[in-house]
């Protein structure tokens, strides 16, 4: 088997990307639901955090799929994974929350996958940005 073939860090772009476009189109198109749903949490200027949660999750995806300065837009996602986590799936404050624990635990392994992508980079099979190195691992 080869794991060095660039196959593999872009079927990891893709997986990786799949929830955040699936999640950032739901809050466009249930934009209203989406805004019922963040008044839970009793935030702030709720629509604007929902255009900047939008934007991260459809263009830090298009940016991972096609590869396009997908360390900055990983580490982005990274930071934006780890605050959603804390503050929508916070199980230890609702003590029999199973389902909670179980967002919270597959976030925090998604982060670590975008930290992984932050470090590692896209792979071979991506549109390189002027200040990305051309000498990454290939």
């Amino acid at each position: 088997m080869n794991l060095n073939h660039p196959l593999i860090p872009f079927l990891g772009r893709l997986l990786i990307a799949y929830i955040y476009m699936t999640s950032g189109l739901a809050k466009v198109l249930d934009w209203s639901g989406n805004v019922h749903y963040m008044s839970t949490r009793h935030l702030p200027l709720i629509p604007v955090l929902l255009a900047i949660a939008a934007v991260i999750e459809i263009g830090g995806s298009i940016c991972l799929i096609t590869g396009y300065q997908a360390r900055w837009a990983a580490l982005i996602m990274f930071g934006y994974t780890i605050v959603l986590t804390l503050l929508f799936h916070n199980y230890w404050a609702h003590p029999a929350s199973g389902m909670q624990e179980t967002h919270f635990r597959k976030n925090i392994a998604i982060a670590g996958g975008l930290l992984a992508l932050a470090y590692g980079g896209p792979g071979r099979w991506a549109i390189r940005g002027h200040s990305e190195s051309a000498a990454e691992p290939r």
